[in-house]
């Protein structure tokens, strides 16, 4: 079910963008079934979808590039009051049960403040959004380690891009993030 593709200049709809992430892997597009299950999962309650997402999302981290290179494993957080509205980080939940082998799970990285709504944003608006909306918390052990930050959709990589700037700031020497699904994404006919 991986659907993927590596340019030798990265993506194209990404080309003309600068992020803090060293490399992007992903389990699929953001269409059809993988859609339908993200979505029955993360706003329908649908807990019990959990083992196929990460029973699919654990295939392609094993193929991903830098999955024998990471010291943690961070998912992208939520702000308390919409972790507290839907009951669960989607994120957080499918990150903790993938196996990234000798990687711990870590929740050092916080959002400091709410956000509106992503979804409808222009991709100007989007980065805007999540702008200075994610920290570490003090104590936290990233400098020099290798981080991979997981989310469960990318659209335009703002909130991925902006987590991973407040991990550099940290010190992270690198961070990876793996999606289960990339949006947006044009049908390839090859």
């Amino acid at each position: 079910m991986s659907v993927f593709g590596r340019l030798p200049n990265g993506c194209a709809q990404c080309n003309q963008e600068e992020f803090h992430f060293d490399s992007i892997s992903c389990l699929g597009i953001y269409r059809g079934a993988l859609r339908n299950l993200i979505i029955k999962f993360k706003l329908s309650d649908r807990t019990e979808l959990l083992r196929p997402l990460v029973s699919i999302g654990q295939d392609a981290i094993e193929r991903a590039n830098f999955n024998d290179n990471i010291d943690y494993v961070v998912p992208v957080p939520m702000h308390w009051r919409r972790r507290f509205k839907r009951g669960f980080n989607q994120s957080a939940l499918i990150a903790k049960r993938l196996d990234f082998g000798s990687a711990a799970f870590n929740t050092d990285l916080v959002r400091t403040r709410y956000t509106g709504e992503q979804a409808g944003l222009s991709p100007y608006a989007r980065r805007k959004n999540v702008k200075g909306a994610f920290a570490v918390r003090k104590n936290h052990d990233f400098k020099d380690k290798t981080i991979c930050l997981f989310d469960d959709i990318k659209t335009t990589g703002a909130t991925l891009n902006e987590c991973a700037r407040a991990l550099k700031e940290a010190g992270a020497q690198k961070v990876f993030a793996f999606v289960l699904a990339v949006a947006g994404q044009k049908k390839f006919n090859g």
